[in-house]
């Protein structure tokens, strides 16, 4: 059996469980949610990568990701957030969805999985 590790406790789940080399980032959505989606975006990457940090690892070790939106017609200000943020080398896997809600006022929720 592996060795889990959790970390960054909330009251209802840890924001990165660590598993067989493997990080999992839950659903990580932004603080300020009168920002629109660009501000929204930054805020969410930069907490990525403070998780990913914390765990021993950076957003270059990114393998996946999959992101939430609430309107993907603001998918263009949320893509020029992200391209500037990683390495055209190094971009992982992703898949954006549409959805209807998510925590309130959040415009866009990020799940990722890195390797450490």
């Amino acid at each position: 059996m592996s060795d889990i590790k959790r970390h960054i406790p909330t009251p209802i789940m840890h924001r990165v469980v660590e598993a067989n080399g493997f990080l999992f980032l839950g659903g990580i959505v932004a603080e300020d949610r009168s920002q629109d989606m660009a501000g929204q975006t930054r805020q969410v990457l930069d907490k990525i990568d403070a998780y990913l940090a914390e765990a021993g690892s950076d957003k270059r070790k990114i393998v996946a990701a999959t992101l939430y939106a609430t309107d993907l017609g603001q998918k263009d200000a949320m893509n020029e957030v992200w391209k500037a943020w990683l390495d055209p080398a190094t971009l992982p896997a992703r898949a954006t969805l549409g959805v209807s809600d998510l925590a309130p006022g959040a415009l866009l929720e990020v799940v990722v999985t890195a390797v450490k």
